[in-house]
């Protein structure tokens, strides 16, 4: 067999290699990026399904006394709606915020989130909702991602 040949064939040999394995490689990127955004997307369905509880509590304050522990420190229904209300904007911007750290929401966008809630944060009712013993934030790192902008909001 001719040199040439021989050269020849092994280089295509070697690009189509290369190419296969370029293409096991991308698709393995694909999952990984499925997988990631699946999981934001779980996440995201369980934060309105708790949203949706928190809804009912706002339409009807009566059923927020079903848990004596959600109440603690309300008064009234106006209070029980006000608290529940801004538990439901804490859930959207734990829903930005979430798929912030996952890569699902560009720098830029998510500061203006948090530009926005920093505002809220320093709303008078949603400072007594903070305060309130009895709220819960179910993400770690998402409770102390808020308290620092909390802290920062009580300050201003």
């Amino acid at each position: 067999m001719n040199v040439n040949l021989q050269v020849v064939a092994v280089v295509l040999q070697t690009i189509s290699s290369l190419s296969i394995a370029g293409g096991l490689i991308f698709a393995a990127v694909q999952f990984y990026q499925a997988r990631k955004a699946q999981h934001v997307a779980n996440f995201t369905k369980l934060v309105e399904l708790q949203m949706g509880l928190r809804r009912m509590r706002v339409e009807n304050p009566k059923l927020a006394t079903v848990y004596r522990d959600d109440v603690r420190n309300l008064e009234n229904d106006d209070e029980i709606r006000f608290y529940f209300f801004n538990l439901m904007q804490l859930s959207l911007f734990e829903i930005a915020w979430y798929g912030h750290e996952h890569g699902q929401l560009s720098d830029e966008y998510f500061e203006s989130w948090v530009k926005r809630f920093r505002i809220i944060a320093a709303e008078p009712s949603f400072q007594k909702m903070m305060s309130n013993p009895s709220m819960k934030i179910l993400h770690d790192d998402f409770q102390r991602y808020v308290e620092t902008i909390f802290a920062n909001a009580k300050k201003a």
